[in-house]
């Protein structure tokens, strides 16, 4: 196995909370040294819950493996110098406070690209760095509902639903990345760094996709389907004798195999379904029907039926049946990181497979708030240069 591509780059992280430590968390998945800088509280994720593993909130554990932790009270001039030296000694600056506050502590782009042409600055933000509305703060509830997408999601005539976790945050910290070892590819052919920029919202803009599409293409506002498709029937959620089974079996062939498998055939000649229009015009009827047939199964014996009729359909998991499933196993996303004592900790796997070399070897638990400071300050800036205060608690 070779050394993972990011080994050498340095990563300055002053982030907190979700969609920017997930930035930097997939940086130091690659190799790269990420060097997390904390107030003397910590990132307030750290004591987001219960629950709590070894005194660290499951948000924090989630987001900020492989990391170092350095504590520098960044409203005290001397260790303001220290970030500031911290950063010219830097590949890769990244943050998340909203516009502003990095250039009101003399660390924004501007001034450090002028000592160190090489960086690259990454700054997230919830709605922008430009706009009317670039001062306003946004969490992923938030941008759920200000990007449209909790206009999408949500039973038909229900309530307004968020998404199961706060996934925009990681849309946002995934967009980061990508431009991130974009602007480092870049640097490789031109010597100069450059400053890269997301937010929240654009991220979830990105990601109305088609429903987008259909409101700039057609002048058409999607409603909510719940787990149905606006075009597609039958496809969603169907509750068994115990539990759900999600089936999509809206093309004829597969429509007519589902029937079968079902033991109920007539359903496919019915006339008010005999198509894939039919189908949608009289999904209430049909759903009424097959409502009733589904409920009649277990999960996994119909999942096995449908399987073998190659029609698709999934049970809808519990975090626990994932965990245990084969090709989470297969797949290597279920894996082992090394605490501090030399016992392990589970942990997700990473989602991205390279042939020469393995993303999960040496991974190490979320770091301590502020078990770093000293070793990282002697490495990167030399042994003279000590951090006046220490982590708090």
């Amino acid at each position: 196995m070779s050394k993972k591509p990011l080994e050498g780059i340095k990563v300055v992280d002053f982030t907190r909370l979700f969609a920017g430590p997930f930035c930097t968390m997939l940086l130091a998945d690659l190799g790269a040294d990420v060097v997390k800088i904390e107030s003397p509280e910590g990132d307030p994720i750290r004591t987001q819950g219960p629950p709590f593993y070894d005194g660290k909130s499951m948000g924090f554990i989630a987001v900020n493996r492989n990391k170092r932790s350095i504590v520098l009270n960044t409203k005290n001039e001397d260790e303001r110098e220290i970030a500031h030296k911290l950063a010219l000694e830097a590949d890769v600056l990244v943050e998340n406070f909203r516009p502003g506050v990095m250039d009101r502590m003399g660390l924004g782009y501007e001034a450090l690209s002028k000592e160190n042409p090489r960086l690259v600055y990454a700054a997230m933000s919830g709605m922008g760095a430009t706009g009317p509305m670039k001062d306003k703060g946004a969490f992923d509830l938030t941008i759920q509902a200000e990007g449209g997408y909790m206009s999408l999601t949500g039973e038909r005539d229900g309530s307004p639903i968020k998404l199961g976790t706060s996934a925009f945050d990681l849309v946002c910290g995934q967009y980061a990345t990508t431009a991130i070892l974009t602007a480092l590819y870049e640097r490789e052919r031109t010597g100069k760094g450059q400053r890269v920029e997301t937010s929240l919202f654009e991220g979830i803009v990105t990601y109305l996709v088609d429903a987008g599409a259909e409101w700039l293409l057609a002048g058409q506002l999607r409603r909510k389907w719940g787990s149905e498709h606006v075009s597609n029937v039958p496809y969603k959620a169907f509750e068994g004798s115990d539990g759900y089974i999600v089936i999509g079996a809206a093309v004829p062939r597969l429509f007519t195999s589902f029937c079968e498998v079902l033991g109920r055939p007539d359903i496919a000649t019915d006339a008010r379904f005999h198509t894939m229009q039919d189908r949608v015009v009289n999904r209430d009827a049909l759903y009424e029907i097959l409502d009733a047939e589904v409920a009649k199964w277990s999960i996994d014996e119909l999942a096995d039926k449908l399987d073998a009729a190659n029609v698709p359909c999934a049970p809808v998991n519990t975090l626990d049946r994932v965990f245990e499933h084969p090709q989470t196993v297969a797949r290597d996303m279920l894996v082992h990181a090394t605490k501090a004592d030399g016992s392990e900790m589970p942990m997700i796997g990473s989602a991205m497979k390279f042939e020469r070399f393995k993303v999960t070897d040496g991974w190490r638990e979320p770091p301590a708030l502020g078990q770093d400071t000293e070793s990282v300050l002697a490495e990167w800036l030399g042994e003279g240069v000590k951090a006046p205060v220490k982590a708090a608690g």
